[in-house]
């Protein structure tokens, strides 16, 4: 999968079915591979820089899945 295959996925908290935002940025070991974070913008870019979003960071163990269209994380505060 390349990354902006994950840049188009939706976010989604199985917690309270809310939509987060979109991937922007992933955190991975060099050596092995595997992705340890995902960095989530709650906007679009444009208005980011004007309003101030902050990225949100989930790690790895909290992806639920991965789907075709969709990522579906658990997170207890969004």
């Amino acid at each position: 999968m390349l990354f902006s295959d994950f840049q188009k996925k939706e976010v989604v908290n199985v917690r309270n079915c809310q939509k987060i935002g979109n991937v922007v940025d992933l955190e991975f070991d060099e050596c092995s591979g595997q992705i340890h974070k995902i960095v989530i913008s709650e906007g679009f870019r444009l208005c980011r820089l004007f309003e101030g979003h902050a990225d949100i960071v989930v790690s790895y163990r909290d992806i639920q899945q991965i789907g075709p269209d969709i990522i579906l994380v658990n997170l207890c505060c969004k």
